[in-house]
């Protein structure tokens, strides 16, 4: 058994390198995470958008003052809802906000939220490659 484990531990690291048996162990990892995940919906309406995320209950007997919430303003125009592995999201809301406060601060205005999106996406595709 730890002479399977050990080699498991080989193929783990990376998203293209497949195990023998043809596993790729970081896509079903990333898989587990997923279905353990609780969702988050936006919908676009004609003037405005509307938010909505699953609250988490751990236990009907734990009444905590503080809970996890799904959704984080980034800008006063822009919030944005967490679906998935949090850690990930945190790293992503606080490029976001930084990007955000810098725009506000060169240029006097509020970012435009498709630029944004953009750099937010080029950091996550940074991310991407570097796993590789």
């Amino acid at each position: 058994f730890q002479g399977r484990q050990q080699m498991s531990r080989r193929y783990d690291s990376r998203t293209t390198l497949f195990s023998p048996e043809g596993r790729l162990f970081q896509v079903e990892y990333a898989m587990t995470a997923i279905t353990n995940a609780r969702a988050a919906v936006g919908i676009l309406a004609v003037d405005g958008v509307v938010l909505a995320a699953e609250k988490k209950i751990t236990s009907k007997l734990l009444e905590t003052k503080k809970s996890f919430e799904k959704m984080d303003r980034i800008d006063h125009h822009i919030i944005t809802a967490v679906a998935g592995i949090t850690a990930d999201a945190n790293i992503l809301i606080n490029h976001a906000r930084l990007a955000a406060q810098r725009h506000t601060l060169t240029y006097g205005e509020p970012v435009p939220v498709e630029q944004l999106v953009q750099q937010v996406c080029d950091l996550k595709q940074g991310f991407q490659h570097r796993c590789e």
